[in-house]
């Protein structure tokens, strides 16, 4: 009789101490899980008054100027934002001179994805004088398509304006654009021009 109390009081502590250890083992493994999930998130990179140039075979393609940049690159999906805002200058080899400008409170780039967004205020200017205003407007450049579903308000050179109520699409040259429930007051003259 003693020699059974004796095994079956070896075999709880024995089944305890297995309990502890598998407790205190998936605790630490919970612990680990967390702390890489929070070491991922922050910047990797920091530059303040940011002035970035890109160039296409020696042709000054974009001018970037933004108060901050942030690089986040140890994640799934690295992106840089700009949360400060950004004001953006792009040049047409057609027009070298004469950039088109866009400007925004706050702008988030897909490095890889090749997207980009910007909120707040969006303002572009095209090189030929058109001027659209929007709160968004998001860039897919792998298909050259500029969209926002937001309201678009469009100033032309000759002073007529156009509302696009549901936003709209268009090539990222802006050579060509689509407006969703659109409105305003044109020229007729413009308008038999571009019939013609």
């Amino acid at each position: 009789m003693k020699f059974v109390k004796n095994r079956s009081y070896k075999n709880i502590a024995y089944l305890l101490s297995c309990a502890i250890f598998f407790i205190l083992t998936s605790c630490e493994e919970d612990l680990t899980k967390d702390k890489s999930v929070q070491s991922k998130n922050f910047p990797s990179t920091i530059i303040y008054n940011a002035k970035i140039i890109q160039r296409d075979s020696g042709f000054i393609s974009m001018k970037a100027l933004a108060p901050m940049i942030e690089k986040y690159e140890l994640i799934d999906s690295p992106y840089t934002v700009a949360k400060k805002g950004i004001n953006i200058e792009f040049f047409d080899k057609k027009k070298p001179k004469v950039p088109g400008t866009i400007t925004a409170k706050y702008a988030r780039i897909f490095e890889y994805k090749k997207f980009y967004e910007a909120k707040g205020n969006v303002r572009i200017t095209t090189n030929e004088g058109q001027k659209f205003a929007m709160q968004s407007i998001f860039w897919d450049q792998r298909k050259n398509r500029i969209y926002t579903h937001d309201t678009v308000f469009v100033t032309m050179e000759d002073g007529s304006t156009l509302v696009g109520a549901n936003g709209m699409t268009a090539k990222d040259d802006f050579s060509e654009y689509t407006f969703y429930k659109n409105s305003g007051n044109f020229s007729t003259q413009k308008l038999s021009e571009s019939k013609k």
